[in-house]
């Protein structure tokens, strides 16, 4: 990944309408336990569908110029439950109910049992990317304490516990897909943000675990929330962003268009290569390379080039396909003009 000042995106890109109900994953919005009814193709044949449309996926990326790239996260119903529910300890026959972070009460996985990873459960996406890109590659996996927090617990008793447990799982997992090709593994922790207090005790230490070990480049994603659920996000800053300087992960995601954010905060992560969101995903309009080179511009008056890497700001699933790829192409063609001034 050498260079300076590369584009990449979050995760997920728009799935395609003959793939999914896209009405219903919408109203969803990001399903916590499995949601197979999205689905509008038959079971035998979902893969191969998937497989075809997450070949769109890479080459959108591709051609929109992106550096770093993701399998678009086209075989998932959410950033998180895929992984999630593939675990053991998780109970198959019953759903839980939390408060999710915009107050509504959202179902949940129940953990009756030990968690534990019984088989990989991303080997093959990463395989699947790496076998029709020669780009550097990027894999998404929900974080230890997010999915700690988007489960009622019946087992352990203790939230840290939790954590802990799935950290373990992650680390399995992170493992087996840098062995599968990956360049980058990245683990998706919106809820560090949500809930900062628990974070302080134990979150840090949950990331650590599910990167114990580990040898590749990883990167850990927090945001506000989806665009297209959180309209109102705060300028000033994160809740739980520069204790992230201590943290195992060695790149550091997060959203700065949509909320207007005063990027000074970014000077506490001082060791860390920064993702900076750059497009506003809750804007309907397409960026012009000059509006994104300009955010560029303000990111760089805090972070070097060789530390920044600009991105989306969340995940792009919830947008029109050709919103989407308008915005990539725009970023791209933004960071050329950027990088054209260095």
């Amino acid at each position: 990944m050498a260079g300076k000042l590369l584009t990449s995106v979050v995760g997920s890109y728009p799935q395609p309408d003959w793939l999914i109900d896209r009405a219903l994953l919408t109203k969803m919005m990001a399903p916590r336990v499995r949601a197979r009814e999205v689905w509008r193709v038959p079971p035998e044949r979902l893969e191969q569908a998937q497989d075809e449309a997450t070949l769109e996926a890479i080459r959108d990326q591709e051609r929109a110029g992106i550096d770093i790239i993701t399998d678009g996260e086209i075989r998932r119903e959410s950033y998180s439950n895929r992984f999630a529910n593939a675990l053991d300890g998780i109970d198959r026959e019953r759903v839980g109910e939390i408060v999710g972070r915009t107050g509504a009460r959202i179902p949940v996985p129940i953990v009756s049992g030990p968690i534990r990873r019984r088989e990989p459960v991303e080997v093959r996406d990463v395989q699947f990317l790496r076998a029709n890109t020669g780009k550097t590659i990027k894999i998404t996996l929900p974080g230890p304490f997010t999915m700690a927090q988007q489960a009622v617990d019946e087992h352990y008793g203790n939230e840290e516990s939790v954590a802990l447990a799935y950290a373990e799982a992650v680390n399995e997992e992170v493992h087996d897909l840098f062995k599968a090709g990956a360049d980058v593994v990245q683990l998706d922790e919106p809820w560090l943000q949500a809930r900062a207090d628990k974070a302080r005790r134990y979150g840090i230490k949950a990331i650590d675990r599910a990167l114990s070990g580990v040898r590749g480049t990883t990167a850990l994603h927090l945001c506000f929330g989806y665009a297209a659920l959180v309209k109102d996000k705060p300028a000033g800053g994160y809740s739980f962003l520069a204790e992230l300087e201590e943290s195992a992960a060695e790149q550091i995601s997060i959203e700065a268009a949509q909320p207007r954010l005063d990027l000074s905060v970014l000077r506490a992560l001082e060791s860390k290569t920064v993702h900076v969101g750059v497009l506003d995903l809750g804007d309907p309009n397409v960026e012009t390379p000059h509006e994104v080179a300009a955010r560029i511009r303000a990111a760089l008056d805090v972070v070097p080039s060789e530390r920044l890497i600009v991105t989306p700001d969340c995940g792009m699933k919830y947008l029109p396909r050709d919103v989407a790829f308008g915005k990539l192409v725009s970023l791209a063609a933004g960071a050329e003009l950027v990088r054209a001034e260095l």
